[in-house]
């Protein structure tokens, strides 16, 4: 039982980026870098080649390609980066980072659902979460990982203290210059 409080601890500590998110990263502008786009606008659709970068406050994707459209009139926007991985930060309102990545980044603005699909991985903290497709709902906090044939979801949580013993390690000493 103790050991069942303890994973659940975890794990609610690992997916917990909505409650310390930062509140204003969404509503910052939408800020979209990249080699080239090319737009089709009867079907409300952009494509950017890459390398793409996208930024909303501390909210940051990276991936080799990105094409943002809306599904109906008025259901928001949605953004499917795709890389080799492809990459999704932001820091928290503590200050610390949380990071994910996958072959494909979903991210739904309007619904604050992010989906990784193939390879994915969440982290925060040292923890992780590992399968084939994660989706969470940041405005929710809910997760949910899945995997497919032989391939099984992987969490990783580090102890409660982990943040302090890593703080608490000392520098590797670097040696000084020799003056001239």
């Amino acid at each position: 039982m103790k050991l069942n409080s303890l994973i659940l601890a975890g794990l609610l500590t690992l997916i917990s980026l909505g409650a310390q998110a930062k509140d204003n990263d969404l509503l910052q502008e939408v800020k979209i870098s990249a080699a080239s786009q090319e737009a089709d606008i009867k079907n409300n659709q952009i494509i950017f080649h890459g390398p793409v970068e996208v930024s909303q406050g501390s909210i940051k994707i990276l991936a080799d390609e990105l094409r943002a459209f809306s599904k109906e009139k008025n259901s928001g926007k949605i953004l499917v980066a795709t890389g080799n991985p492809a990459t999704y930060s932001q820091v928290m309102e503590d200050g610390r980072p949380a990071s994910a990545s996958a072959k494909e980044i979903r991210y739904e603005l309007s619904s604050r659902t992010l989906t990784l699909i193939g390879d994915a991985t969440l982290e925060q903290e040292g923890s992780q979460v590992t399968g084939t497709q994660i989706r969470y709902n940041i405005e929710q906090q809910q997760l949910i990982a899945e995997s497919t044939g032989n391939d099984r979801v992987i969490t990783i949580i580090q102890p409660e203290n982990y943040q302090e013993q890593k703080q608490a390690q000392p520098e590797p000493e670097q040696p000084e210059q020799e003056k001239q």
